[in-house]
C-alpha cells in the first residue's frame, strides 16, 4: 500500500512539480515586488500625512487610510472575483500565474502599508524631535533617522507579508493561478492522492521557516 502511494506520488511530481513551482514563483515574485514598492510608499504615506512634524493632511490621510481600510475588509477569496474585469483589463486574461498576481498585489499591499505605517509610528517621538531641533531637513530626517530607527519592524512586516502571500498564492491556485496550492488540490484533494497532499504542506513549511528566519536574521542586523 505505501509503496503504491509513493510511485503515485513521484509520478505526479514528476509530471507536475516543477511547473506549479514556476508558477508559484511567478504569483509570489510579481506580487512581492510590487506590494513593497506600493506598500512602502503608502505606509510612509499614512504616517508622514498624519505626523505634524513632517507634512500633515489630515483630508489625503484619511482618505488613503479609508481605501485601505476598504480593501483589508475584503475576503481575499472575494477580492479576487471583485477584480476579475481589473485584472483582465491590465494582463489580458482571467486565469494563470500573472492573472492570479493582480489581486495577491492589491491585499499584500494595503496589508503591508498598514504594517510599516505602525513600524514607523513605534519610533521614540523624541529622536524625531532632536532630529528636528538641529535644523535637518525633513527628507534627511526620514532617510537617516526615521527609517534606520524603523528599519528592524519594517523588516519584520515584510517577512509576515510574504508568509502571508504563500497562503493567499496557494488560495489564487484554487481558482485558476496555478502553483503548488493548485496541485494540493486537484491532486491531494480531488483524487485523494494523500502523499501529494503531505508533500505540498512540507514544502509550503520549508518555504514559511526559511523566509521567516532569513526576516528574523535581517531583522536582527539592523537592530541597535
Amino acid at each position: 500500500m505505501f509503496n503504491e502511494i509513493l510511485d503515485s506520488t513521484l509520478t505526479i511530481l514528476k509530471n507536475e512539480l516543477w511547473k506549479a513551482i514556476y508558477e508559484t514563483a511567478i504569483m509570489l515574485g510579481i506580487s512581492f515586488v510590487l506590494s513593497l514598492i506600493f506598500g512602502s510608499v503608502l505606509g510612509f504615506l499614512l504616517y508622514l500625512t498624519s505626523n505634524k512634524a513632517f507634512f500633515q493632511k489630515p483630508v489625503l490621510n484619511k482618505a488613503v487610510a479609508g481605501v485601505i481600510n476598504f480593501i483589508r475588509s475584503i475576503p481575499f477569496i472575494i477580492l479576487v472575483v471583485f477584480t476579475l474585469p481589473l485584472t483582465f483589463y491590465i494582463v489580458g486574461t482571467k486565469i494563470g500565474p500573472v492573472a492570479a498576481s493582480v489581486p495577491l498585489s492589491i491585499t499584500a499591499t494595503v496589508f503591508l502599508a498598514r504594517l510599516i505605517e505602525i513600524s514607523l509610528k513605534e519610533v521614540d517621538p523624541g529622536v524625531i524631535e532632536a532630529a528636528l531641533s538641529t535644523g535637518a531637513r525633513n527628507s534627511l530626517i526620514i532617510r537617516k533617522v526615521l527609517l534606520v530607527e524603523a528599519a528592524p519592524g519594517i523588516v519584520r512586516g515584510i517577512t509576515v507579508t510574504f508568509i502571508s502571500l504563500i497562503g493567499f498564492s496557494a488560495m489564487a491556485g484554487m481558482v485558476g493561478g496555478g502553483g503548488i496550492g493548485n496541485l494540493a488540490v486537484q491532486y491531494g484533494y480531488y483524487r485523494y492522492e494523500t502523499g501529494i497532499m503531505i508533500f505540498t504542506i512540507i514544502v509550503l513549511v520549508l518555504i514559511v521557516q526559511t523566509a521567516q528566519y532569513i526576516g528574523d536574521l535581517v531583522a536582527k542586523k539592523l537592530s541597535h
